[in-house]
């Protein structure tokens, strides 16, 4: 079968005048930052004690909050840990009191705090840190 020029114009014609797809809409952009920082000062492989912390801030804000902190120790069967503060410039401060870690396979974990754009505010540089009674290392953690 062969088509002619205006057979295949008319085919066409219906496609043309179809309006363009409609891109998606644009990303809502959120006015905060929402950052997971995290570290594992032991030798590898394994983390004794690792330390991970969700935190957020509005754009171009200097203040930093804290939703939580996770602490974790490998190769041990129990653990009782707590987190520290020290913002740039001060000392140490106890962040969350000591809670006992629960055993998961070869590790221990504990965690502070809940999702969300709640919990203490800090300025940017703090350093958070995680510590396990009896063990001498810190995981430490920077709020950029």
């Amino acid at each position: 079968m062969i088509m002619t020029a205006a057979a295949l114009s008319a085919v066409l014609a219906p496609v043309a005048a179809a309006p363009a797809a409609t891109s998606a809409p644009a990303a809502v952009r959120t006015p905060y930052v929402d950052k997971r920082v995290n570290a594992c000062p032991g030798p590898r492989p394994g983390c004794r004690p690792g330390a991970v912390a969700h935190y957020w801030y509005k754009r171009g804000s200097a203040s930093r909050g804290v939703g939580w902190v996770y602490a974790s120790n490998e190769g041990v069967r129990s653990g009782t840990a707590r987190w520290l503060v020290k913002k740039p410039g001060g000392t140490w401060k106890t962040g969350g009191g000591w809670k006992r870690a629960k055993r998961v396979t070869d590790f221990v974990e504990v965690s502070w705090g809940r999702d969300g754009h709640t919990g203490p505010k800090y300025p940017a540089g703090t350093k958070l840190c995680v510590q396990f009674k009896g063990l001498s290392t810190k995981g430490c953690v920077t709020l950029k």
